[in-house]
């Protein structure tokens, strides 16, 4: 399925805050609406950030470009791109820490002084390319997973969700592999950590791994590590935000737990994620900004009150696993090893 599309000058999506009850079809012709839609996580998911962020651009210039007269001055086509630019950098910073976003609007830009049709095409590109890109780095990352744990039908653990969903919409990057495996006949079970504080495991990954009668199991973030202890995971598959130069990764608040533990456990831990993923730019995982969201996300469940209303938060969105961590790093591109994989244990000494 794709989860996100274009038609008829608008953004047309699955509003991901319904899921798994509702299937609600979103369609935005603004760009408020597409920033409100990330910053609400209708939209989300680090390569769906990017499709959406440069179709945002499309849509601002179409509003600024195509209201400027054709006859215009070169005064008044100046200042109808600088509001088509303003509007994307309000696109590009609308969530700081998932690089994809940024590198979408950035990428749309280059084709602004072309006209709304050329960014319009771009922006059609990238979302093509994704499928394709993803598709590739799944293969790979089944292919790096089968040759860590051969033999025998996997248990595989998901954190967040990494799959349709969180792209454009056919395949998906870490849920994507896991989709992989299982047509190769090798899934036994899926274990689905819930994800707290947004349930994005449990409303999401469960949901699509339900459509695609894969098997699977939930269960709360803090049972991950007794799983690993009684041997119930073989491998821990996810995704990505952020990847920076050294292979430090920003995923999901609670990535970081999983790496610890899947390291003293001996159990392989594989980030599957596009190139558009990692940012260059960035030497290592202390520069990476992470966003903190509202308090009421942990004070409540599904707008649920759970804790005394005064009761203060803590709630980043993501955290940062060090690279030395993670077993690989796939994207559609290159498959990043550690050069040396260190255990919980070896880090506490």
């Amino acid at each position: 399925m794709r989860t996100m599309d274009w038609e008829d000058g608008a953004i047309v999506t699955i509003d991901q805050t319904a899921l798994p009850h509702r299937e609600v079809i979103l369609r935005i012709d603004t760009v408020d609406g597409v920033i409100e839609a990330i910053k609400r996580l209708a939209i989300r998911g680090a390569p769906a950030l990017g499709i959406a962020g440069a179709f945002g651009v499309a849509i601002a210039a179409r509003t600024h470009l195509s209201q400027s007269p054709e006859s215009g001055t070169t005064k008044a086509k100046a200042e109808a791109e600088a509001a088509a630019r303003a509007d994307a950098e309000r696109l590009a910073s609308a969530r700081p820490t998932a690089v994809n976003l940024r590198w979408g609007v950035e990428q749309a830009l280059e084709s602004l002084t072309d006209g709304p049709d050329a960014v319009l095409a771009t922006a059609l590109r990238l979302m093509d390319e994704d499928d394709q890109m993803n598709y590739q780095a799944t293969v790979s990352a089944a292919d790096v997973i089968v040759g860590l744990c051969p033999d025998r039908p996997l248990r595989l653990l998901t954190h967040c969700n990494a799959g349709a969903l969180a792209t454009a919409g056919l395949r998906g990057t870490a849920l994507g592999a896991v989709f992989e495996l299982a047509e190769r006949g090798l899934v036994e079970f899926v274990v689905v950590d819930e994800t707290r504080p947004l349930l994005q495991g449990a409303r999401l990954t469960a949901w699509e791994l339900g459509r695609a009668g894969i098997p699977h199991r939930l269960c709360v973030d803090s049972a991950a590590a007794s799983l690993m202890g009684r041997g119930l995971v073989d491998c821990v598959v996810v995704g990505a935000d952020r990847i920076t130069a050294n292979g430090d990764v920003a995923n999901k608040i609670g990535t970081y737990s999983l790496a610890v533990n899947a390291a003293y456990h001996g159990i392989p831990m594989v980030v599957v994620a596009p190139e558009s993923t990692v940012d260059e730019q960035l030497k290592d995982g202390a520069l990476i900004e992470v966003e903190e969201r509202a308090a009421d996300e942990v004070r409540q469940v599904l707008g649920t009150p759970v804790a005394p209303e005064a009761t203060e938060a803590f709630n980043p969105a993501f955290d940062v696993t060090p690279a030395e961590l993670i077993t690989a790093v796939v994207t559609e591109a290159r498959i990043m090893r550690s050069p040396r994989r260190v255990t919980a244990a070896e880090r506490g000494r």
